[in-house]
């Protein structure tokens, strides 16, 4: 997956699955747009996600994660819950203040 990382007041980490970037799904009036500005950042493994999500989480961060990968990637670094997950288009995304 790619995560990038942008530097504001807040923290704003990025996330989606390396087949995703580039690509944008509309359902309705929603739509995901993975532009590679935003998401394409630095390609990690699933091990290196967990480690950058966890040490984001505690600090005052804002994530944007999509893809099947990088939510259940999510999940398991325990910084979302299934409750926090949407889907448009099919795609699951999930945008969260911590």
């Amino acid at each position: 997956m790619y995560i990038k990382i942008h530097k504001t007041y807040r923290d704003v980490i990025a996330i989606c699955d390396v087949e995703l970037l580039g690509q944008k799904f509309e359902e309705g009036k929603f739509q995901l747009d993975l532009k590679e500005n935003f998401y394409g950042g630095n390609k990690q493994t699933q091990e290196e996600a967990i480690k950058i999500m966890k040490e984001f989480n505690a600090e005052d961060a804002t994530f944007n994660i999509v893809g099947e990968k990088s939510i259940q990637t999510a999940l398991q670094a325990g910084i979302i819950t299934e409750n926090s997950i949407g889907k448009i288009a099919g795609i699951p995304f999930t945008l969260i203040l911590v």
